[in-house]
């Protein structure tokens, strides 16, 4: 009965949007099919936020204004429908989207978060806020490893926010930490939404995964450097862990190493393989502590050393010799063509004149020949077709070059190094043990991540290759962590069948909608309205975020995508906005669809699994920070376009 009043009820007020929308165009002196495009929009927006199904919402509301455009003609109406339907289904790009989420899946049931985000909150102890600060990084290596966030948010809920509760942290700041780090996996590679984007667009999703790399990182830095300030200025909101809480209990055959020996773990390891005084503790054991002592300091250095190679040698090729098709060497028509003379040949044709080709000849050659530089290697180096560089002598090895190595070189690996001297710098035993947890946790999931992005962002593979890589490393992490099982694999092809399908129908829909909404002429009315405006590059740009903003709060980023993007992308051309660049703003924006009330669908997954005293509002509180540092990510993107651009650019220029 509920049911059956809630449906009358959005029929009503849909009717009423739909009178009124009539009353509007019958006011108008000129009602154009262009108007019945843009009552189409907002049909479906209002239809959306009444609950009714996006995909089919967009299909339904197409397939009736194509018939009215159509003159009520179906069989055109249903041709355009499987067309349509056929073209999003033809994408290759959209593959990528099942294998990427069935990784995810697999990912959240290695039950990696807890490890994860233990060793993180013990290796950021004496940071301040730091179990906002390991929650944070913890949503953000997680969410880039699934990017499902209603995964992300609900797991976090229940092993985060209970933490930081019985620590003291203000309940805002606990539930923006950890809906706003969820969030990260919109933005930050492998994202279904640039996928969805780029396929929407006509932008390469391999140039998107590599500028949006930089944007996610400088956004959970924000976050970060958010949550310390916080930590700093107000410690009753995020206060320190007390000593029990930072303690890290040691081994037994560690703690069995003599106490007279040094603290220092190096020293004591080495201390400990000296005469028979550690006889209670195996040497294979002490062998092992110091390889894993070594394995920082060594990565470093092999990482160094084949970059610099990489980075710094730079082969030259050996030229070969290309003869156009048809012609020999002597052919005058090739030379005359290139403004070339041809040397003398006994009974042949004469070359023309030298000053109809406009060529000086050299000084000191002969009559009709060229002259050879200073130096020159004999004939047999010489090119052999015409236009094509001096290639190396028959036989000849090809030499490298060396170049200095790049900025960008420099600075990450001044950063890794000053992190490699700080872990031996204050290497004790409890920092190792972190150390050893981190290598259960935290690196096989870094490990696949940049084996997954590596592939796609270095040309190695394309995306839908890469997600099929990622969904064996996902395989593979969950049988080395012991929770693959017929079950496990059941529930987590169910959930991908299930996301995918949702996905893929929406983009079906999108394009009826699209198809439609061009067909009425709304694209070139709404085209039209804006150049009319007269707006500057700057003016369109801030209008367009602003709007896309202002959607995030009554709808969900597939809806914005599907069905406001196609209305955006060929405006770009008129303001010369590149569509790589207007998407990265896009992305960032619309994490603002799972932060902003009443749609933050983050604040309902984390209050379904919240404590009974943590109420929505509280949990909308700690969003609306999170969401301001958004908007000055937007910004500072803006004012520095090449945050996004720069990776691009290198490896695609």
């Amino acid at each position: 009965m509920k049911m059956r009043k809630e449906l009358w009820f959005g029929f009503s007020i849909m009717a009423l949007v739909v009178a009124g929308a009539v009353g509007m165009l019958l006011g108008v002196e000129t009602v154009t099919r262009g108007h019945l495009g843009l009552l189409m929009l907002s049909l479906v927006v209002v239809a959306i936020m009444l609950g009714f199904p996006t995909a089919f919402t967009l299909m339904g509301m197409g397939m009736i204004f194509t018939w009215l455009a159509y003159d009520r003609d179906i069989t055109r109406t249903l041709d355009l429908m499987v067309q349509a339907a056929y073209k999003s289904m033809a994408n290759d790009v959209l593959i990528a989207i099942p294998l990427f989420v069935f990784m995810g899946y697999l990912v959240e049931r290695a039950n990696l978060i807890e490890k994860l985000f233990k060793s993180l909150h013990l290796a950021m102890a004496r940071v301040p806020g730091s179990l906002a600060v390991a929650t944070l990084i913890t949503c953000a290596i997680f969410a880039t490893a699934t990017g499902i966030v209603g995964a992300v948010v609900t797991l976090m809920g229940l092993l985060a926010l209970p933490a930081m509760l019985r620590a003291g942290y203000s309940t805002p700041m606990s539930a923006g930490a950890i809906t706003a780090g969820g969030c990260l996996g919109i933005l930050i590679p492998p994202s279904v939404l640039l996928i969805l984007y780029g396929a929407t667009a006509g932008v390469s999703v391999v140039q998107l995964y590599a500028g949006a790399f930089f944007p996610g990182i400088m956004l959970a830095g924000l976050y970060v450097m958010y949550v310390i300030l916080m930590a700093k200025l107000k410690p009753a909101w995020a206060p320190p862990l007390s000593a029990e809480e930072r303690q890290v209990v040691l081994p037994a055959m560690t703690a069995a190493l003599p106490a007279e020996t040094q603290q220092y773990a190096p020293v004591r390891l080495l201390d400990a393989l000296k005469g028979k005084r550690n006889a209670q503790v195996p040497t294979a054991y002490v062998l092992r502590q110091l390889a894993l002592v070594v394995m920082p300091g060594l990565l470093f250095v092999l990482l160094a050393t084949s970059s610099w190679r990489a980075v710094t040698t730079v082969s030259v090729e050996e030229a070969y010799s290309i003869q156009p098709i048809g012609f020999n060497d002597n052919s005058p028509r090739v030379a005359s063509e290139f403004g070339l003379q041809e040397p003398p040949v006994e009974g042949g044709l004469q070359e023309p004149p030298q000053e109809s080709m406009g060529l000086q000849e050299p000084p000191g050659a002969d009559s009709g020949a060229l002259a050879e530089p200073p130096g020159a290697e004999p004939a047999q180096s010489a090119p052999s077709a015409v236009g094509e560089p001096p290639g190396p002598a028959a036989g000849a090895t090809p030499q490298a070059v060396t170049q200095p190595a790049p900025t960008w070189w420099w600075v990450m690996f001044g950063v890794l190094g000053a992190a490699t001297a700080l872990f031996y710098l204050f290497l004790s035993f409890a920092r190792l043990e972190i150390f050893k947890m981190l290598l259960g946790s935290f690196f096989p999931l870094l490990t696949l991540i940049m084996a997954v992005l590596g592939s796609i962002v270095f040309g190695l593979a394309t995306p839908t290759e890469a997600a099929a890589m990622g969904a064996f490393g996902g395989f593979v992490l969950a049988a080395a962590y012991k929770r693959l099982s017929m079950d496990v694999v059941r529930e987590s092809v169910y959930l991908t069948a299930k996301t995918s399908a949702m996905v893929c129908w929406l983009f079906v829909g999108s394009a009826i909608f699209s198809a439609a909404f061009a067909l009425l002429g709304g694209q070139e009315l709404i085209e039209q309205w804006v150049l009319s405006m007269n707006l500057s590059k700057i003016e369109f740009m801030v209008l367009s975020q602003v709007v896309i903003f202002l959607l995030g709060w009554p709808l969900e980023w597939t809806e914005i995508i599907v069905i406001f993007m196609p209305i955006f992308i060929p405006l770009l051309s008129h303001f010369g906005v590149d569509p790589l660049f207007f998407g990265l703003l896009v992305a960032l924006n619309l994490q603002t669809a799972f932060l902003s009330p009443p749609v933050a669908m983050s604040a309902f997954y984390l209050k379904g699994v919240a404590p009974p005293h943590v109420t929505l509002n509280q949990i909308f509180l700690g969003m609306l920070p999170f969401m301001g540092i958004q908007v000055l990510a937007i910004v500072l993107l803006y004012v520095w376009p090449q945050i996004g651009l720069w990776l691009p650019q290198l490896l695609y220029k």
